[in-house]
């Protein structure tokens, strides 16, 4: 066996350089391991030294990962992973054999529960339990084998299994637009109410974006409502508070039960809109292939 060694880099900054990775924040990592934010962005420091590259780009009192530094927080994740999971099975206290699906609530609720009869049809065999959440993938609260959420939302380290495409679309209440010549020009829409869902960062599409993205001019200014989370802005527009953004996946279902309706043609396609993630625990390898393989299938369209 070769002696790696004097290869390795100071093993004592791997752990804070992985949490800080897969967190995107020397804050948030700091708080996970039970140390100082600068024991942690010293230990960071450390390591780039030793490299001889920059892992993060440190701007405006926030930190993201560079090229490189999200390259080695897949291996070095991948590996603690792989300690962590042998070190359970000698101690006895391996996890048990269900695949961990962690899903935006969304997805989870509206896209994901309808077919997931199907995975179970296709692969008796695999337990699978599905951990919804509102917030993006470095902030998970657990370990998981696959995740799925919206491209644009942070994702640390993740390892980027495949994306999908999703196209965006106005919906609303069939009852809010009843006494309206149908489809509507997209500036016809500025007359209604616009809901939205405000986040900070604003990681994915909302109604200025929409419209810029189709070549309209319209400003939505006061017009829009704000909500906290994406299904209140679903429920807002099936009980016809005004028209939302859709996402095709999330809201075919409703289309087709006709709770909401398309009210313009426009649509913004975006081909790369959904990511699916790799988790880093390597106990069920050929399950987890099993649930991305059908993942993929399912997304293909």
């Amino acid at each position: 066996m070769n002696r790696i060694g004097p290869a390795l880099p100071p093993l004592s900054s791997l752990k804070a350089f992985e949490a800080a990775a897969r967190l995107e924040s020397f804050t948030a990592a700091a708080e996970e391991l039970g140390l100082t934010q600068a024991a942690v962005s010293k230990q960071v420091r450390l390591l780039e030294r030793d490299l001889g590259k920059a892992l993060f780009e440190r701007r405006n009192r926030a930190v993201f990962l560079t090229e490189e530094g999200r390259r080695f927080g897949r291996i070095v994740s991948a590996a603690l992973g792989d300690m962590a999971a042998e070190a359970a099975r000698l101690r006895g206290t391996a996890a048990s054999g269900e695949l961990v699906l962690l899903c935006q609530l969304c997805e989870a609720f509206y896209w994901l529960m309808p077919r997931l009869s199907r995975f179970h049809e296709a692969h008796p065999d695999i337990e699978l339990r599905v951990v919804s959440s509102l917030k993006p993938l470095t902030e998970a609260g657990e370990a998981y084998d696959v995740a799925i959420q919206t491209s644009g939302r942070a994702s640390g380290s993740a390892r980027l299994a495949f994306t999908a495409s999703d196209g965006i679309f106005p919906v609303c209440s069939p009852r809010l637009v009843a006494a309206a010549p149908l489809p509507l020009n997209p500036e016809d829409l500025a007359a209604y109410p616009l809901l939205s869902h405000r986040v900070v960062p604003q990681d994915w599409l909302d109604w200025d974006g929409w419209f810029a993205a189709i070549g309209s001019g319209i400003r939505p200014g006061a017009r829009t409502r704000d909500f906290d989370s994406f299904p209140l802005v679903l429920q807002a527009a099936v009980a016809g508070q005004g028209i939302a953004l859709g996402w095709r996946r999330t809201v075919e279902g409703m289309v087709a039960e006709g709770k909401l309706v398309r009210p313009c043609r426009e649509t913004v396609e975006r081909p790369a809109e959904i990511s699916v993630f790799r988790g880093t625990r390597t106990a069920m390898r050929a399950q987890t292939q099993s649930l991305l393989d059908w993942l993929a299938a399912e997304l293909a369209d």
